[in-house]
């Protein structure tokens, strides 16, 4: 199985690597408590057209080292830009979910583009989502409390009853009990200290001053009843916020949107990598898709 060591304190982390080495780069980012099996439907399919997709298990999730540090944002984004320096990786569409979405970001307004084309923030809790000076209307310190509470309580319980929202079921999205089960159990295998340490970034979040700086093609993906990042206070903020930014609303669709709106999401990002043209080692040009 392929490992680095984090550049940050020798963390070992796991990556998976698909497709053809001179493919279109694209590295993704996963949400918390997930590792890089959430993105099998888009890797696959897109590794199977000629796309080469790298996807990280963050630390202390998936096969990654269980480590008690570390779980600050800015170690999180040296550990993804990591990645891109252990492989190598030149002309990259960095695609994030939830909080991965953060990590992408601060990876590039902390390190550069110089490896980096694009960037897609796919059902992102970015710029935050908690209420702060720059979010008045956000999620009060009371509801954080209550529902970290629960969290901290029963972990295997918070993601069983949460499971209808994250999928908006309600809504007609088709995900399998089968399906449903496998994702708790592997949002259980991210330890409980790396579990509360990324909640705690997402309690923190603010990248509203951020995201201006984030001076390249950005592609976000959000849908209508994102119960974890409603979109008013995540995609479309971070959609007018970034210079050169194109959304794209999911009716119906909820944080997990990944599986239940797979096929679109993975034609919509093979679009965006697209629109760029592309070269031996990773997409090129500047288009956002869609303009």
């Amino acid at each position: 199985m392929p490992y680095f060591d984090s550049p940050v304190d020798g963390t070992r982390l796991h990556y998976v690597d698909h497709g053809p080495a001179t493919g279109a780069v694209v590295v993704f980012a996963a949400s918390a408590y997930l590792g890089h099996e959430m993105w099998e439907q888009q890797t696959l399919p897109l590794a199977e057209a000629g796309f080469r997709c790298v996807a990280l298990d963050r630390r202390g999730h998936g096969r990654s080292d269980d480590t008690w540090n570390g779980y600050d944002l800015d170690t999180l984004a040296d550990d993804l830009h990591g990645l891109l320096d252990h492989l190598d990786l030149r002309g990259v569409t960095l695609v994030g979910h939830s909080v991965g979405t953060a990590e992408v970001i601060r990876c590039v307004t902390r390190h550069g583009a110089a490896r980096v084309d694009r960037v897609a923030l796919v059902a992102g809790v970015s710029p935050g989502v908690v209420r702060s000076a720059n979010l008045p209307e956000g999620i009060g310190p009371a509801d954080v409390r209550a529902d970290e509470e629960l969290f901290r309580r029963d972990r295997a319980a918070y993601f069983t009853l949460l499971a209808d929202d994250f999928f908006a079921v309600r809504l007609g999205n088709d995900v399998s009990p089968a399906y449903v089960r496998h994702l708790i159990d592997r949002c259980m295998v991210a330890g409980p200290r790396a579990a509360t340490g990324v909640r705690a970034v997402v309690a923190g979040l603010d990248l509203t001053d951020e995201l201006p700086a984030l001076d390249l093609p950005v592609l976000v993906v959000h849908g209508t009843h994102d119960a974890s990042a409603p979109l008013p206070l995540t995609g479309e903020r971070a959609a007018r916020l970034v210079p050169d930014g194109t959304l794209k609303v999911y009716e119906n669709a909820g944080h997990g949107l990944f599986a239940t709106h797979a096929a679109r999401l993975t034609a919509d990002l093979r679009e965006f990598v697209e629109a760029g043209g592309v070269r031996a080692g990773g997409p090129v040009g500047a288009g956002a898709a869609g303009r």
